[in-house]
């Protein structure tokens, strides 16, 4: 049996309770609800969910945390243990910081702040140091209460990047990532506040911030519509979300800490970020953090349009128009989870087919096996398509060029390859995304297992 990745999560910690239950009434003497209490939890928050959830991913998890030595504290460290998580506790300035959510019918009506911030006290223990070191990866859970900028942590941390995997959950009030961090991953508005563009859409920011923290690659989470990274190499890939209705709260952790893991166990960057992004959809489904109070491993498994220039060739109607490209022969399981994805990007998705002359050149004799107007026909049925272009050149440029969509998507497996159209694309203002790709899909995988079986 392979041994369990290391992982160090080094941030801030808080602890959050949950006090519950419904309302029928409101005060006498003033306009509030009056909250008979039902249920009371606590569990660990910041940092400390972040190791929770990477404990129940089945990794062997550190804590390098400042925690106080206040009786919060201690129900903190307790709270962690018990969720199979080892703690190294750092100096801690001041009382814990507890988050008090007050609810009813599901519903937060008034969330309660006291103690913290918590400041990091007297700097990196040997043990502490001992285990960045040791550690297959670090994750780096910024809450913005002075961790991230202390200046010991901040130079062990870029010794590690340097050499080995760090990954980095930024906060609006915390420092900025250190240089060679494996991903850095902001949600949309953090990333939107650091890049100082209010309006970018995903890819921009992901691609615009890997540059401007120079790390290796940027992670920008879009809650449920999915993630968007961009990396040193080939264009930026959109990993969609599986729509799951629940509490969001925690998913950002939720996605830290399934991508770090990921990398600890030898992902790519690319399947880290889309592991991560189904184990976030997951987690909200289960109920998010609040499923963690009764249980800590219990959820951890289940844890502006941008302007674009008219064209007279383009579809009538507004909004954001993507395009996507292939021959689209036998039609598979990849090559529907590529559109629907694209069609996730945007308000509508235009599918540019290789006609049967294209086919030929491109495949062989033998291809395509069904017509360019069957093949259309089948793509039209699929509730993703808005609409189908033939084309009979090589490649797409010329009808992309009639077209001029705001985006182009091509399959994962272009990943790091240079392709031929994307300068085309930007010449309009247009932005190249990549898409998961399925590997072992496609048309002519199918065609041989045909074939195999009509000689079997």
């Amino acid at each position: 049996m392979s041994r369990r990745p290391r992982l160090v999560v080094l941030g801030d910690c808080l602890l959050d309770r949950d006090l519950s239950g419904h309302v029928e009434r409101v005060c006498p003497d003033a306009p509030a609800p009056v909250v008979d209490l039902e249920d009371a939890a606590s569990r660990p928050g910041g940092a400390g969910l972040t190791a929770l959830l990477a404990a129940a991913e089945g990794a062997d998890v550190t804590l390098v945390a400042p925690l106080g030595s206040d009786a919060e504290g201690r129900e903190l460290r307790t709270l962690l243990e018990a969720g199979g998580v080892r703690v190294v506790g750092l100096g801690h300035d001041g009382p814990t910081r507890v988050k008090t959510r007050v609810r009813a019918a599901g519903q937060s009506i008034v969330r309660i702040d006291s103690g913290g911030p918590g400041r990091l006290l007297g700097g990196l223990t040997g043990e502490a140091e001992r285990a960045l070191e040791t550690a297959d990866a670090v994750l780096v859970s910024c809450y913005g209460a002075g961790v991230t900028q202390d200046p010991d942590v901040r130079a062990a941390l870029t010794r590690r990047a340097r050499r080995r995997v760090v990954v980095w959950d930024p906060h609006p009030r915390g420092a900025d990532p250190v240089e060679g961090c494996a991903i850095v991953t902001p949600n949309l508005a953090e990333a939107r506040e650091r890049a100082g563009v209010p309006d970018a859409p995903g890819d921009v920011l992901a691609a615009r911030l890997r540059e401007q923290w120079r790390a290796r690659a940027v992670a920008v989470t879009g809650g449920e519509r999915g993630a968007w990274v961009a990396t040193s190499a080939g264009e930026p890939l959109f990993a969609p979300a599986t729509e799951a209705a629940g509490d969001p709260c925690g998913a950002g952790d939720r996605f830290a800490s399934a991508a770090a893991v990921a990398l600890a166990r030898g992902r790519t960057t690319s399947e880290a970020v889309i592991e991560a992004v189904a184990r976030a959809s997951e987690f909200v489904a289960a109920g998010g953090a609040a499923a963690l109070a009764a249980s800590p491993g219990s959820a951890a498994a289940g844890v502006p349009t941008p302007t674009r220039r008219r064209h007279p060739d383009r579809p009538t109607g507004t909004g954001v128009l993507v395009a996507t490209g292939g021959c689209f022969d036998v039609l598979h399981a990849g090559h529907v989870t590529l559109l629907e994805a694209a069609r996730g990007l945007g308000d509508s998705l235009v599918v540019l087919l290789n006609s049967d002359g294209s086919v030929r050149r491109l495949k062989g004799p033998g291809r395509p096996v069904n017509s360019a107007a069957d093949r259309a026909r089948t793509l039209l049925g699929l509730s993703c398509v808005d609409d189908v272009v033939v084309f009979d050149e090589d490649d797409p440029r010329s009808a992309l060029d009639r077209l001029r969509p705001d985006i182009w998507t091509k399959g994962g497996d272009y990943e790091d390859a240079e392709l031929p159209e994307a300068d085309l694309v930007r010449s309009w203002g247009g932005r190249v995304v990549l898409l998961p790709y399925l590997s072992g899909r496609s048309s002519t995988a199918v065609l041989h297992a045909i074939h195999r079986g009509d000689h079997s």
